[in-house]
């Protein structure tokens, strides 16, 4: 559940998965008013969980397939998803909020998005969903994902998703002052700790694929990012580069006389595009962990967007 401030509301409390140990101490340390459990969702009882305000989530992709699928609780695959949504059921919080990637809005998708609705709306709720880009709220970065809000049934009013930004971010606006003080990782991609002039300004070196070389990966200072992604070794290229060269279809290099101003985006660079707190430190001993707990989470300005409009809709509607 997250606590918004509400009356009555409970501590935050929020449950890792089990099998994802790196981003435990990162949690931890920067949350320390918080509770992380520990174990999987599938073995707490709902009893457990303190009553809460509301309930956040993002269960796996491919759990979201397999419930849409309506295959059952039997299916491990569809599982996470299913303990998402008993969750919701039996603490009947007053919102929820469930997050996925774009792609399932394609068209192949359709029936099994129905299912995933009536499941929601089963539950007792009014659903919401909207397809949002994060560089409509204020996150220097193109990143498409949908969303779905549903407020229970008895508080008798649907969500309404907040307006775009009218002020757009740009990557000259979120990382221009860190150009000159990045340092490239260790020896297989290990950090450099406290060396780092800055926290967690370090970024990982090592081939490109030739999936990755496939398309230009540089946007400009006065353009978004790219899509953090979780991987490390698809980030998009710093913007001091000049785009890259198309020699072919499906065949891109960089431009030889500037080689040497190609880099991928250090942690820190993507902790801002992801709209971290410069505060917010990240812990990891490889690179490939830093880069993968910040292109999973959800931008936090973002989410700050959604919470508040969350928020200020029930206190209009005057749900005590």
């Amino acid at each position: 559940g997250l606590d918004l401030g509400f009356e009555n509301s409970g501590f935050n409390i929020i449950w890792a998965n089990e099998f994802d140990k790196s981003i435990w101490e990162t949690y931890e340390k920067n949350h320390p008013n918080t509770y992380l459990d520990k174990r999987s969702i599938v073995d707490i009882k709902t009893k457990e969980v303190p009553e809460c305000d509301g309930i956040i989530g993002g269960p796996p992709c491919q759990s979201w397939s397999e419930a849409g699928k309506l295959r059952g609780i039997e299916d491990k695959r569809g599982q996470l998803f299913y303990d998402f949504i008993r969750m919701i059921k039996d603490k009947k919080p007053k919102f929820f909020l469930a997050e996925n990637v774009s792609g399932m809005l394609a068209p192949r998708h359709k029936m099994a998005l129905e299912n995933i609705k009536t499941l929601f709306t089963d539950c007792g709720y009014t659903l919401s969903t909207k397809l949002l880009n994060s560089s409509d709220y204020s996150v220097p970065q193109d990143r498409l994902r949908v969303f779905f809000v549903g407020i229970r049934n008895d508080l008798n009013f649907k969500f309404k998703f907040p307006e775009p930004s009218k002020e757009k971010v740009t990557l000259r606006d979120s990382i221009w002052d860190l150009k000159d003080t990045v340092i490239p990782s260790l020896d297989k991609n290990k950090t450099n700790g406290k060396k780092c002039k800055i926290p967690n300004h370090e970024y990982l070196t090592g081939s490109y694929s030739t999936m990755y070389m496939s398309r230009n990966r540089v946007r400009s200072w006065d353009e978004y990012s790219y899509t953090i992604q979780a991987g490390g070794r698809h980030c998009p290229i710093h913007p001091q580069a000049p785009k890259m060269i198309k020699i072919e279809k499906n065949k891109q290099i960089f431009d030889p006389i500037k080689k040497d101003l190609y880099r991928r985006l250090s942690i820190r660079e993507v902790a801002r595009i992801q709209t971290y707190p410069d505060n917010f430190i990240f812990y990891y001993n490889s690179l490939t962990d830093g880069y993968k707990m910040i292109g999973n989470s959800v931008p936090v300005k973002l989410s700050e967007h959604l919470s508040r409009s969350i928020k200020l809709q029930i206190e209009k509607n005057k749900v005590k």
